[in-house]
């Protein structure tokens, strides 16, 4: 059995979609391979992959209660191939947006079963999640605090002498917890997809969200939105770009 993963997000790195699909790929079986679709020039290569394969996993954001604009194209392109080859293909789809609640993904995945029966291809559901945000800060969090946990591991052994203090990682065991605690729902359901995928059924569309309250979400989406912008120059983008605008 072979799956092919598709991250269309389009941004270069640090995406919420390629995070969780990476995190299903690591619970489904068989024969796995995980591509980027950002321009038409990558559309030739995912196209030859999917020839064989018998899964594909879409992953993407939401975008005005949509699919992707660059997806579009290759959607139409892989209509045409798969009505060409007769291509028995089961399609699943994740989808994450920057709402609170995963049922806002409830159009985009209306689009793509669409797709899959202009294109004479198996439907075989999606999962939304609410709060796709908060995935990037998690494992932000987590490469956070094991830098804390290796801080007082070695200032406790300048200090103590101590060489492998063992009270830093107890708590750095903790706040993984803590972490994995927030995406708890996300988790489940995404395990619940990989063994539908691994058996080739059915999954249905099943929405789940950050387990975090609305009003807290807010403020972190708010902070964690307001830092990346500084940093990529969306604040102060005048200022940092190389060209000034005419």
């Amino acid at each position: 059995m072979k799956t092919v993963f598709i991250d269309c997000s389009p941004k270069k790195r640090l995406s919420a979609s390629g995070f969780i699909m990476g995190l299903t790929g690591l619970f489904v079986f068989g024969k796995k391979k995980k591509e980027k679709l950002r321009t038409p020039a990558d559309h030739e290569r995912i196209m030859s992959e999917l020839a064989d394969a018998d899964n594909v996993v879409f992953s993407m954001p939401l975008y005005v209660d949509g699919v992707p604009s660059h997806l579009l194209p290759f959607l139409k392109k892989t209509e045409m191939f798969c009505l060409d080859k007769n291509k028995d293909l089961n399609v699943y789809v994740i989808a994450n947006n920057g709402f609170i609640e995963g049922k806002q993904n409830e159009p985009l995945m209306r689009i793509m079963e669409n797709f899959c029966d202009r294109s004479g291809i198996k439907w075989c559901g999606g999962l939304g999640i609410g709060g796709g945000v908060m995935m990037n800060v998690m494992r932000i969090l987590l490469i956070v605090f094991l830098g804390i946990a290796l801080l007082r591991t070695l200032l406790s052994g300048v200090s103590e002498g101590i060489l492998f203090p063992a009270w830093p990682w107890i708590i750095y065991g903790k706040q993984i917890l803590e972490v994995l605690a927030l995406g708890c729902g996300i988790i489940v359901f995404d395990i619940w997809l990989a063994i539908c995928i691994n058996s080739k059924k059915e999954y249905g569309k099943h929405y789940t969200r950050i387990m975090l309250p609305s009003f807290i979400f807010i403020l972190c989406a708010d902070i964690f939105f307001t830092i990346i912008s500084v940093f990529q120059g969306g604040i102060f983008r005048g200022w940092f770009s190389r060209k000034k605008p005419t």
